[in-house]
């Protein structure tokens, strides 16, 4: 068994010491994704998208407290004190009572919704110091990214099938099969593009971002984060990863007629993906393989 154990390891450690493109061709689950006929957020995959998502849970809960109060208070208006029921209405001017109480309460909800939203709002403006830097550039109709503390120079990237559109989105079968090339569906027409931002797994990823034409909005909505994309200004964003998968946003500030056509896509792996990702892209190929290189079987011997 004690050989059996080394030689399970020994076959572990060779199959780590594959080359970095077995490394860099990952399989990845589609997490941040619209779907169609669904209501609610895409799963929450950064701490800036939890805060987010509770908060909108939270302030929820407060305001459906306050629909239901004030609905009450009209039906209770409306039934108890109609000409009919009360024929001879009172005369006053004021409740001195009453008013400070719809001032005080109210001042009250907002200062608590404050105290938990506020800290979320610093959150997003702090920025932290970036494990990754990529800088961001929005065009018409598409995105360039370049790694520069990585050596990565900018490329661009399209949405798969954009380019033959002709301000008419088809998917054709020819752009399918490109679709199926790269390792998507159907499902991610609109949504997938030819290469994608690529970050490792629970590292601070910081956006440098602008434009290069007209306003732009850079967003992916699992990770809670939105930057508009200003021509001569640079505008950021960060936000930390905490789950491997494929995230897909769109340019969301109008920017011309294709502006529906102008898809963004992330992909976050693991630190050895990525650091082969990065060798790879470094030799001028950006693209992240979408299913896993074939490995070839390790014959282990046991000695039961």
């Amino acid at each position: 068994m004690r050989v059996k154990s080394f030689l399970q390891r020994s076959a572990l450690i060779c199959l780590a010491a594959l080359s970095p493109a077995a490394l860099s061709a990952q399989a990845l689950e589609i997490v941040g994704q619209p779907v169609d006929g669904k209501v609610g957020f895409q799963p929450a995959s950064s701490s800036i998208a939890v805060e987010q998502q509770w908060l909108d849970g939270m302030v929820l809960w407060i305001i459906t407290a306050i629909t239901i109060f004030v609905t009450a208070l009209l039906l209770i208006v409306i039934l108890r004190y109609n000409s009919r029921a009360n024929p001879t209405p009172r005369r006053f001017t004021h409740n001195s009572p009453l008013e400070v109480a719809w001032t005080v309460i109210p001042i009250i909800i907002l200062v608590f919704i404050g105290f938990f939203s506020l800290p979320a709002l610093f959150n997003q403006q702090e920025f932290p110091k970036g494990d990754v830097v990529i800088k961001v550039t929005g065009n018409q109709w598409y995105w360039s990214y370049e790694y520069p503390n990585e050596g990565i120079e900018s490329y661009d990237s399209y949405m798969i099938g954009g380019l033959n559109l002709g301000g008419d989105a088809r998917l054709t079968p020819a752009v399918e099969a490109e679709l199926q090339k790269a390792g998507y569906t159907r499902d991610q027409f609109l949504l997938a593009t030819d290469t994608a931002v690529v970050v490792p797994v629970g590292k601070t990823v910081v956006m440098h971002i602008t434009a290069s034409d007209v306003i732009h909005s850079w967003k992916i909505p699992a990770f809670g984060v939105m930057q508009d994309a200003v021509p001569g200004r640079i505008a950021q964003l960060w936000f930390k990863p905490d789950r491997e998968g494929i995230f897909f946003g769109q340019c969301s500030e109008l920017c011309g007629k294709d502006h529906a056509y102008m898809p963004i896509t992330v992909k976050v792996v693991s630190e050895a993906a990525y650091a082969a990702w990065v060798e790879q892209a470094k030799a001028g190929n950006v693209v992240l393989a979408a299913t896993p290189a074939p490995v070839a079987p390790v014959q282990v011997a046991t000695n039961d």
